[in-house]
């Protein structure tokens, strides 16, 4: 409990979870007094050293009373964490500055309701979150846990800390959960400006050239896999003809190539900044864009899958 006790983190038991439920048992569930606690013990002993100098009847039933008041809260505290299980779920993807998402769902199978349950993550570096939710009897729920990134490649969510003070927060009663979540950092994307490299820069040695174009209205064609969903004629789809994607004629449309070597910037993450920018942009623009890195080459494509890997290839390199 910070402020109060050290780091207990490193020393204490932690359950684990994979694509399989962790269990908070017995033997991984601990409890402490809270400062409330300690104020409402403090309390009770000068309630029972008066009683005892005074010779107060009523203060010996009073002091008794609220002693067996925080043993009975004491056993719902430790009873409202124990026995829950927690699943790790899903991270999505986002760019280095964003806030990494972690999902965790928490299920009750014991038939009691669970209030006022915390999660916090772990984590030593950046902000972290702590979140408060209720559940059901027989029911579960999801939590979201955000972190802030700082660098691009894996993020892992690691050690979470499940505990709560219900009832009368008079004791902290607290679990560690070990999780293999881990969320992709994209490198973050330089600010719009520089163009994508054109065709008179690359033709004659890294761009290739499409036999169709933007200009005139061809004709459709059944689609194909690859194909970007902005050519798709969603009209004919939405008549139940079928799945077609409009062809063009006129001035061919040019497939760059984002290289590393010709890709301005002092120094890796300059360079990967200003592809990752260079990526969204050939992606928001339909195009079918090539990838080459030290070591690595993606050919050129223009669907969802493709830059998808292009931005993990840049996240990874």
């Amino acid at each position: 409990m910070a402020g109060v006790f050290p780091d207990w983190s490193k020393f204490l038991r932690s359950t684990q979870t994979s694509q399989s439920s962790a269990v908070l048992d017995r033997r991984h569930v601990y409890i402490v007094p809270s400062r409330t606690g300690f104020v409402f013990a403090l309390m009770i002993g000068g309630m029972l050293i008066g009683s005892i100098n005074y010779s107060l009847n009523m203060g010996y039933v009073l002091a008794f009373w609220l002693m067996g008041l925080g043993i009975v809260a004491m056993l719902h505290t430790w009873h409202n964490l124990a026995h829950l299980h927690i699943s790790a779920s899903k991270a999505p993807a986002v760019f280095a500055g964003e806030q990494a998402r972690f999902s965790l769902i928490l299920t009750e199978n014991s038939g009691r309701e669970r209030n006022a349950i915390g999660l916090k993550t772990n984590q030593k570096t950046g902000a972290t979150t702590t979140v408060y939710s209720d559940i059901d009897a027989y029911d579960s729920t999801e939590i979201i846990l955000g972190t802030d990134s700082k660098q691009r490649g894996w993020l892992t969510l690691g050690k979470v800390s499940v505990f709560t003070r219900f009832p009368l927060g008079l004791f902290h009663t607290w679990g560690y959960v070990e999780t293999d979540l881990r969320c992709l950092i994209y490198p973050r994307p330089a600010s719009p400006g520089l163009p994508i490299p054109t065709a008179i820069q690359q033709f004659h040695t890294q761009g290739s050239q499409t036999t169709h174009g933007d200009e005139d209205f061809s004709g459709l064609r059944h689609y194909r896999m690859g194909d970007s969903m902005r050519r798709v004629d969603w009209k004919a789809s939405a008549r139940e003809q079928g799945l077609y994607t409009k062809e063009f004629e006129g001035q061919g449309q040019f497939s760059p190539w984002l290289d590393w070597e010709t890709t301005p910037g002092k120094d890796t993450e300059h360079k990967l900044s200003q592809l990752t920018r260079w990526v969204l942009d050939a992606h928001a623009a339909g195009l079918a864009f090539g990838l080459r890195l030290p070591g690595y080459t993606l050919s050129p494509a223009a669907d969802e899958a493709h830059f998808r890997v292009a931005l993990k290839t840049l996240a990874l390199f």
